[in-house]
Parts: C-alpha cells; sequence; structure tokens
C-alpha cells in the first residue's frame, strides 16, 4: 500500500457536503483533501432523472460563498444544471479535490485517523488528524425484505435506477413509496402507463405554496426550538409531496391517489391482505436510501436506521469525526444543498477548535 503524507483533514464525498465542507476549510489554513469516488464533479446530480427539479429557484439553492446561476427558461433547475454549478464551483475556489478515489475505511491510528482507500493507481492511505464524513446516501438506496420478491417474473428497479418514462410505454408499473421521489416519478410514468401507487400510509400532499424555500426555514426554526427543549414536526408538519409542477398536473389529472401498501408479491404482482391482486410488468421502488458509511465501520457501527450517534455533526464516539449531509440528525435540513452549507460551517470550526488546542 502506497501511503501518503500527513495532512490535517480528510474530506470523505466530494458531493455538495463535500464541497461545502472545502469551502470553510480553505478559509481556515488547515491542510486538507477531499476524496471523491465519482469519476467526474456532481456528486449524486448526474445520476439522477432526466426530469429532476429542486424544489426551489436558483437563488435559493446555494453553496456557500456563490450563488447558484439561473438556469435560462428554468425557474427550478435541473439536476444537470446542479453538476455544472458543483464542476465551476470546484475550480472557482481551486477545492484539492482527488478522484476517483474509493475510500475503504476510517480507522483509528494514534493521534491521527487513517484514512485507506483504492485509486486508479492503486491502494493508497492518508493520515488524518479529523475526517469528515460526506458521502451521501445515493449509493445505498433502500428497498424492503417483502414476501415473494424474489417470484416476481416482471421488471424491478429502485428510483436510484430509473432515468425516463419511454422505457415503460404501454406497460402497468406499481410505483412503491410514500416521498416525492414516489410521486414526481408516478406523475410521469402516467402519462405513459398505466400505474398503481402503493405506500404504507396516505402521503399528505403539501400546500401548493409551499417549495424548498419554506421547507428550509421551517426545518432551521424546527432546529433552533428543539435546543430550547421544544420539540415539533419541523418540515414533517406540512406534509410529505411537494407539489412541484408535474404532480399538480398529476393530482389534476386523478392519478395521484395511492393505495395502501401490498402484502406479498406473485410472478404476476402485488397481493393485498384481503386477497386482492394487481398484475403488472414492473415494480419501481421508491423506498428511499441509507447513509453509505461502511468506512466508518472500524469506529462507529450504524444503527437499524443506518444512522449513527452525533452531536450535530461530531461523532459522539470520537470527537475527530464529523458527519456532514447525510440528513436533519447531521445538521438542520443537512441533505439539502444550502443546509449542507450550514453544517459545514459547524463541523469546520469545531474540527479547527480540536486541532488547535
Amino acid at each position: 500500500m502506497e501511503h501518503g503524507a500527513d495532512i490535517d483533514v480528510a474530506v470523505v464525498g466530494g458531493g455538495q457536503a463535500g464541497l461545502a465542507v472545502g469551502y470553510h476549510l480553505r478559509r481556515t489554513g488547515l491542510e486538507y483533501l477531499i476524496l471523491d469516488d465519482a469519476p467526474a464533479p456532481g456528486g449524486a446530480w448526474p445520476l439522477y432523472w432526466d426530469s429532476l427539479r429542486l424544489f426551489s429557484p436558483a437563488e435559493h439553492s446555494p453553496l456557500p460563498g456563490w450563488w447558484m446561476p439561473e438556469q435560462p427558461g428554468e425557474p427550478f433547475p435541473t439536476a444537470g444544471h446542479v453538476a455544472d454549478y458543483f464542476a465551476a464551483y470546484e475550480d472557482r475556489y481551486a477545492l484539492p479535490v482527488r478522484r476517483p478515489v474509493r475510500v475503504r475505511e476510517v480507522r483509528p491510528q494514534g493521534a491521527r485517523l487513517a484514512v485507506r482507500a483504492r485509486t486508479a493507481e492503486g491502494p493508497r492511505e492518508w493520515r488524518a488528524r479529523a475526517v469528515v464524513s460526506a458521502t451521501g446516501t445515493w449509493s445505498r438506496p433502500h428497498t424492503p425484505a417483502l414476501p415473494g420478491r424474489g417470484r416476481f417474473g416482471g421488471l424491478q428497479l429502485h428510483a436510484a435506477d430509473y432515468r425516463r418514462p419511454e422505457a415503460f410505454a404501454g406497460m402497468r408499473v406499481a410505483v412503491v413509496g410514500g416521498g416525492n421521489s414516489a410521486a414526481q416519478i408516478l406523475a410521469e410514468l402516467s402519462g405513459v402507463a398505466e400505474t398503481l401507487w402503493a405506500a404504507r400510509r396516505e402521503p399528505r400532499l403539501m400546500p401548493d405554496d409551499v417549495d424548498g424555500r419554506v421547507l428550509f426555514d421551517v426545518a432551521t426554526r424546527a432546529a433552533a426550538a428543539r435546543r430550547e427543549g421544544v420539540r415539533g414536526d419541523g418540515a414533517a408538519g406540512l406534509g410529505d409531496i411537494v407539489m412541484v409542477p408535474p404532480v399538480r398536473e398529476a393530482r389534476d389529472r386523478g392519478v395521484l391517489k395511492a393505495h395502501p401498501m401490498f402484502e406479498r408479491l406473485t410472478a404476476k404482482g402485488p397481493v393485498w391482505s384481503d386477497g386482492q391482486e394487481w398484475e403488472c410488468d414492473a415494480i419501481l421502488w421508491c423506498t428511499g436510501f441509507r447513509p453509505a458509511l461502511e468506512h466508518l465501520a472500524p469506529m462507529v457501527g450504524p444503527g437499524a436506521d443506518g444512522t449513527v450517534p452525533t452531536e450535530g455533526t461530531r461523532s459522539s464516539a470520537d470527537p475527530r469525526l464529523h458527519l456532514v449531509g447525510y440528513g436533519d440528525w447531521t445538521g438542520p435540513a443537512s441533505a439539502t444543498i444550502i443546509g449542507a452549507g450550514m453544517a459545514a460551517k459547524t463541523a469546520v470550526k469545531e474540527i479547527k477548535a480540536l486541532l488547535q488546542e
């Protein structure tokens, strides 16, 4: 294994959270590297389905330091526009991103943390005084272990594998899940295929005027209230589904109606507890993701929900480890672009203080 020079901070992941951490680290004078396993900039955004749009206008979705440019003709930027913005952001701030670098493990090694990775040139190790994990969730799609899944004779894929509706033209497709990805994919699939939406509970549609700006503000206020000991639902209290234009159009067509979750699968399709069946050609699982934290196994093991204990962004197991961008448990709205910037600022402030002791 080739060994690298000692550094102050290793950032694992070069998506929105990793870039935000890099921005704040560059202002500290600490020596750091961003290790990204993707072949090109953009994080997970180049992998999303073609029609995906942000919930908010560009001006409300910036990384720290530089506003996202508007996309001509698109009030809500496309995934491709976001990926281009991230690439330009790397160049603008000359962030030290190494790719493709697949970090295999982060392990305590005396006063430092050994970051062991595989690169195009072979195995490599860096020794860091602190590590920020910013790997997100996209690489760990979750599909429920439903009876009969292996028996179904049609096509099964996760939302992480979906790109566009044309491949499903003329089919009968079951869309499973109660979140925004299910609603958005169902909206466009229903234009070319016969669809059925199944969810464990009835998804709640948000008011039409709620967008990402409102959600971020609500999440931020809820986090402040929690710090004062006041509990609340936060953004979840507004509902489950953001009514972006394609979803509103699907609602108006009458196709945005969810059925209860089916009990099992047969070779032909879903079966409910009352014996009702629905034959279909494909099942699209929009059932979420788990945090990609396998590299942290030598330090801390995730719980059943995939999370690990944290105090803000700092790992409860080791103050040299911070986690940014995985969801509200690592900072208010930290899985969003603007929220990742706020969580990154907090993490870098604590890391700087720790390393200066």
